[in-house]
């Protein structure tokens, strides 16, 4: 069953302290049983992270392999599946801070899937931003319980690639400052300004 850990952080690591004991909620599901720290949990998270990138970035991907939900999942299963029991698992409950239903996402994420075809077949935006817009909608619809912000900027990655772009920098600057800009351009991006979004990406 699914527990209730934390919304991501900006940055793609469970917030808090890393010496932060983890509740008994966060650690129900975790595979890793010995992990009690938040430390422990960010360096076993990372080193999946990091074996998920260095595979999906060593393939060439089309289009509409990206954008099917399965691949979406199985993405997010091979990043977290030493980690977390529902790894590639849609959340089941919802959260304060995401408007979609837990019980949405699968219509939300084809609706995105048939959105973006749309866009890059008929050019209705530069690639970078298809693939930035791509990315805040699967912030928005927040499809797992945890590592949404990963998963969300690998997939804007991967999708930029498929269009013919380097991956993205995602604004490789010093943590507190881009934890903000982050957020602040998210928020912008909730407004329909997708502008700071898109200078963030890129950003060295």
């Amino acid at each position: 069953m699914e527990t209730a850990p934390p919304i991501d952080d900006p940055l793609g690591e469970s917030g808090g302290d890393g010496e932060t004991p983890l509740s008994p909620e966060d650690r129900e599901a975790l595979i890793p049983k010995h992990i009690t720290l938040r430390r422990e949990l960010n360096e076993v998270e990372g080193a999946g992270v990091s074996g998920a990138i260095v595979w999906a970035r060593g393939r060439k991907w089309a289009v509409p392999t990206l954008l099917d939900p399965t691949f979406i999942c199985g993405l997010h299963k091979r990043m977290f599946r030493d980690v977390w029991e529902w790894a590639g698992s849609y959340r089941v409950r919802d959260v304060s801070i995401v408007l979609t239903s837990h019980r949405g996402i699968p219509v939300e994420l084809r609706k995105l899937r048939d959105d973006v075809e749309y866009w890059v077949h008929h050019e209705t935006y530069p690639a970078d931003e298809i693939a930035v817009r791509f990315h805040h909608r699967l912030v928005l619809i927040h499809p797992f319980p945890n590592g949404n912000g990963r998963l969300t900027r690998l997939m804007g990655d991967l999708l930029a690639a498929a269009l013919g772009r380097e991956p993205f920098t995602w604004g490789k600057s010093s943590v507190p400052e881009y934890r903000a800009r982050y957020i602040e351009a998210l928020h912008a991006a909730d407004k329909s300004d997708i502008g700071p979004l898109l200078a963030l990406s890129r950003n060295p």
